[in-house]
């Protein structure tokens, strides 16, 4: 699975367990999407734990591209 793959499956499962907001915000004219800022935030937080348990630069290296992926989304 590619970082990419990882980074949208995470953000997926964390999305499908985060209850819609009501609320909506627009800044400078665009709609904001709580929720998935929300599910994206989850998803950081869990990657940050795994590179704390992870001490292989092989799978650090990996999780570190699917951070930067999570925040590209």
């Amino acid at each position: 699975m590619t970082p990419r793959e990882k980074a949208e499956e995470l953000l997926s499962i964390f999305a499908k367990i985060i209850p819609a907001s009501s609320y909506e915000a627009y800044e400078e004219g665009v709609k904001i999407n709580f929720d998935l800022e929300n599910a994206r935030q989850c998803a950081l937080a869990a990657v940050d734990e795994i590179l704390e348990v992870i001490h292989t630069n092989v799978e650090n290296a990996y999780y570190q591209k699917v951070k930067q992926e999570i925040e590209e989304l």
